[in-house]
């Protein structure tokens, strides 16, 4: 079994879906600016059609961009990856943060070990899961503070600002949140 990812096919769709709303153009003005209908581009973005070569050439140049571009932004069509755990010496408690999600997906998932800087703040543009895997840590979130210890987890909505800190040297905290580049419905009616 090998920890790298296999090579798979991408899915162009919700690149050219992001693209395409960025500029505030409908299907129409993207059909008529390329050539193609409109239903082949709605099949596009839904991935229920691969555009060839010169398709997806006609594409981003009616969205002001480059077929690369594209295929750069785009999904895996299926991706597995693992992200091995790193040895650490018996006490040793060095601060370190490591990303436990590679590339441009839809979530972002990091492990902090260690200190934190505990005077900064963050504010992210989604929702995020903090998870206490080893240790304690203190939260600052919405002028409340909250304790939480090994297990416990604190969810945050888009917006909150709040800042951290661990109580104990061996602390293990991971983040989970949605990433920056995806535009989370915010939902306050509850």
């Amino acid at each position: 079994m090998g920890d790298h990812k296999e090579r798979q096919p991408v899915r162009v769709g919700a690149a050219v879906r992001r693209r395409r709303r960025t500029l505030e153009l409908t299907l129409a003005v993207v059909a008529e600016r390329s050539g193609l209908s409109v239903p082949f581009l709605s099949q596009v973005e839904n991935d229920r059609a691969r555009p060839s070569r010169t398709s997806l050439e006609k594409v981003a140049d009616a969205l002001r961009t480059t077929a690369v571009e594209l295929l750069a932004a785009a999904d895996p069509a299926c991706s597995v990856d693992v992200v091995r755990g790193e040895p650490l010496a018996e006490g040793d408690f060095t601060a370190r943060t490591r990303a436990l999600v590679r590339g441009h997906h839809q979530l972002h998932a990091s492990e902090f070990t260690g200190d934190h800087d505990a005077g900064r703040e963050f504010q992210h543009r989604n929702d995020e899961l903090m998870y206490v895997a080893d240790g304690a840590v203190e939260i600052e979130a919405e002028g409340r503070a909250y304790r939480l210890g090994r297990g416990d987890t604190l969810y945050l909505t888009g917006g909150v600002r709040h800042r951290w800190r661990a109580t104990v040297p061996d602390t293990r905290v991971i983040v989970v949140a949605v990433a920056e580049h995806i535009e989370a419905v915010q939902d306050r009616t509850r």
